[in-house]
């Protein structure tokens, strides 16, 4: 009978590949330009207070885009997990004796 466990091992403390890591932070960027975009329009067409809202976030977005955009993956993986098995006994050492035994009277 085979288990399966419910997440794969991990048998590597790599990080992501870069192109895989560039790839995230492109679309991370991507997706804050497009919400600035949408801020833009949406001051344009609405009023009051909420276009102020609108505005100030379209001027910081780019600076949170850009953050966000060069936040590489610096996780360091702790490694792959130990075995470890309840079902096999474990070696003991004998005890210490703390006092030496000497024949001498």
């Amino acid at each position: 009978m085979t288990q399966h466990q419910e997440h794969p091992v991990s048998i590597t403390s790599a990080r992501t590949s870069h192109s895989d890591d560039l790839h995230k932070r492109q679309v991370r960027y991507l997706m804050s330009m497009g919400i600035r975009t949408v801020c833009f329009v949406l001051a344009i067409v609405t009023t009051g207070p909420v276009r102020w809202v609108l505005v100030a976030a379209a001027v910081f977005l780019p600076y949170v885009a850009v953050v966000l955009a060069n936040a590489t993956d610096r996780r360091r993986s702790p490694g792959p997990a130990s075995f470890v098995s309840h079902d096999v006994p474990t070696i003991e050492a004998k005890p210490v004796d703390d006092e030496p035994k000497h024949d001498d009277p």
